[in-house]
């Protein structure tokens, strides 16, 4: 499992970069290795004014439907359009090509109480 040292993780399985003003997220290693091959991925609505932990999408397997969490409150800015073609980014490259979404936060220092990759790695392993 791949857990990059400078990004933060929810419990929910959603990882989060800070890139300038916004945040980008996506699904996890571990989340995306759980679900199997990706065929579909509902991204969230630009505009959309979201609270931590709301379900603002989902990413759709063979195996099952799971809804995308959002890690912190603030307003959908961007999404990665990229993933309406080919969903199945989410397996090959789950942190670099496959985000799903940027947020712009309301409250930037909520990334700062989000896990550390040695607490996500610890809570994988529970």
């Amino acid at each position: 499992m791949i857990v990059p040292e400078e990004l933060r993780y929810s419990s929910d399985h959603e990882w989060v970069k800070v890139d300038g003003d916004v945040v980008r997220i996506g699904i996890t290693d571990y989340a995306q290795d759980a679900l199997g091959d990706v065929v579909f991925v509902q991204l969230p609505e630009i505009g959309a004014v979201v609270a931590a932990g709301d379900s603002f999408g989902e990413v759709e397997s063979t195996k099952s439907v799971s809804e995308i969490y959002a890690p912190i409150a603030g307003t959908v800015v961007e999404v990665n359009a990229l993933l309406d073609a080919e969903p199945e980014l989410i397996n090959a490259s789950p942190y670099e090509s496959a985000w799903i979404a940027a947020i712009k936060p309301s409250d930037p220092s909520e990334v700062d109480g989000l896990l550390d990759a040695a607490a996500y790695t610890a809570l994988t392993e529970a």
